[in-house]
């Protein structure tokens, strides 16, 4: 069975990093400046999003994100396109864990009319960055706590 763009590992000597990845079509609410544009915080909202799934599929807590850096926009974002998104966890040390995020445009609304879209026949990069996460420490129970 091939993996899905949700949560693909794969087998082999060495573990694959963890990838997560979403997809989201963006809606006419969300036009924030002239032209018709999506203002680049939507995006960074996708991979908050990413980053969080991240710290829970690798150690049960949603995580505290602390840093996003090298934040590149590439391309505009407009109303009805469809943007993917994928985190790859590229290091990971005790209490951190340092993510790749990329975002790309798979499908693109043509203008040509209210509704009208197509499908690229190549992915778009729209945004690309780093993050890094903290995990909290696991602390021993209280004596006597529940």
């Amino acid at each position: 069975m091939t993996p899905t763009n949700d949560v693909e590992r794969t087998g082999g000597s060495e573990p694959e990093p963890l990838t997560v990845g979403l997809r989201v079509r963006i809606g006419q609410e969300e036009a924030h400046y002239g032209g018709r544009l999506v203002d680049g915080a939507r995006i960074l909202r996708l991979f908050g999003d990413l980053v969080t799934e991240v710290t829970i599929r690798s150690d049960g807590n949603e995580g505290l994100l602390a840093e996003y850096a090298d934040i590149r926009f590439t391309a505009p974002v407009h109303p009805g396109d469809y943007i993917e998104a994928t985190g790859r966890v590229v290091r990971s040390t005790k209490l951190r864990r340092f993510v790749e995020l990329t975002a790309r445009k798979v499908i693109a609304a043509t203008g040509d009319g209210p509704s009208s879209a197509a499908v690229l026949p190549e992915p778009v990069t729209v945004c690309t960055a780093r993050a890094t996460t903290v995990v909290p420490r696991k602390t021993p129970a209280a004596k006597g706590g529940r």
